[in-house]
This record gives C-alpha cells, sequence and structure tokens, in this order.
C-alpha cells in the first residue's frame, strides 16, 4: 500500500483497536448464531495477520474503483491550463471509435465545446455533439462519445480569437 494508506497498528490506536473489537464481536455473534457455545478466547489476534487482511481487501477495493472509472473516462482534456492559458490540454487529442472523451475545466473559463461543422468527418452533426452552453465552475465537464473515425476541429466560442482550438482524431 501507498504509505498514504497505511494503517497505525499501534495497540493504542483507536480505529484500530475499533476494527479488532468488531470483528471480534461479529464472530461471537456469528458462534451464537449457530449454536456454538462461546467463551473468552485465549488466543491473542494477531495484529498483523489481520492487518495484512485488510490491506489486501482495501488493495482489490482502490483497484475495482480505479478500472471503473478508467473505463467511464477514455480521455481527459483540460479546457484551460494550470498556468492560465487559454488552450485545449492536450491540443490534439487521439482516441479510437467508440471511446469518450471528457472536457473538464481547469482555468480561464466560462468556457464550450464547439466541434467545427466544416471539420467533422461526412455525416457527423457538429451541432449534437457540441456544448454550446457555459461550462462556469471549476471541475465542471462534458463527455461525449465519438465513433465516426476521423478529424474533427473543436473550439472554445468565447476564446476562438485567443487561440483556444484543438483538434481530435478517431480512429
Amino acid at each position: 500500500l501507498p504509505s498514504s494508506l497505511a494503517w497505525d497498528t499501534s495497540p493504542t490506536h483507536s480505529l484500530y483497536q475499533t476494527l479488532l473489537t468488531s470483528i471480534s464481536m461479529q464472530t461471537i455473534k456469528a458462534s451464537a448464531r449457530a449454536g456454538v457455545a462461546t467463551r473468552p478466547s485465549r488466543v491473542a489476534v494477531k495484529p498483523q495477520a489481520s492487518m495484512q487482511k485488510l490491506a489486501q481487501f482495501a488493495g482489490v477495493a482502490v483497484s475495482s474503483l480505479a478500472l471503473t472509472l478508467a473505463a467511464h473516462a477514455d480521455v481527459t482534456v483540460g479546457l484551460g491550463s494550470s498556468t492560465g492559458a487559454l488552450v485545449f490540454e492536450p491540443v490534439v487529442t487521439t482516441i479510437k471509435s467508440g471511446e469518450t472523451i471528457t472536457f473538464k475545466n481547469v482555468a480561464g473559463f466560462p468556457h464550450n465545446i464547439v466541434f467545427d461543422e466544416d471539420a467533422v468527418p461526412a455525416g457527423v452533426n457538429a451541432d449534437a455533439i457540441s456544448a454550446e452552453e457555459y461550462l462556469n465552475a471549476p471541475g465542471q465537464s462534458y463527455s461525449v462519445k465519438l465513433t465516426t473515425p476521423g478529424e474533427y476541429g473543436v473550439y472554445c466560442e468565447p476564446h476562438q480569437g485567443a487561440g483556444m482550438v484543438g483538434k481530435v482524431i478517431v480512429q
């Protein structure tokens, strides 16, 4: 586990004590429901073994979350850069047909995402895939799934004159 996810396993740590107490109580309750006589155990719980199991579970949970998030946002393009420049970041983005591209406010907003009707593949309705309403808040985003291969010209209407134009290549 990364150090930011490390657990304090010292016997005095309250979260650790709560976790061990909860595990012990669940074991006693389950034994009672099964009709098994319970008595205080003289065997000490090994903190390292319990923490290793907890760490394994946490690792699986984090990995599952990462895979889920990756499946929903194939590519993210920043609207404005962290330095305040009025750009799409990256300027040119390549995706596969059927992938989703998310445009996310970073700086210099409001922004919108307009696909240039003269710079999209034949048969693609630029208005249908554009988000002409302004994204006004930090982190606000717009996602679109592109399926027709080709090059798509895109710009931010209020900042087009400042050079905020980009290109999406769908393979």
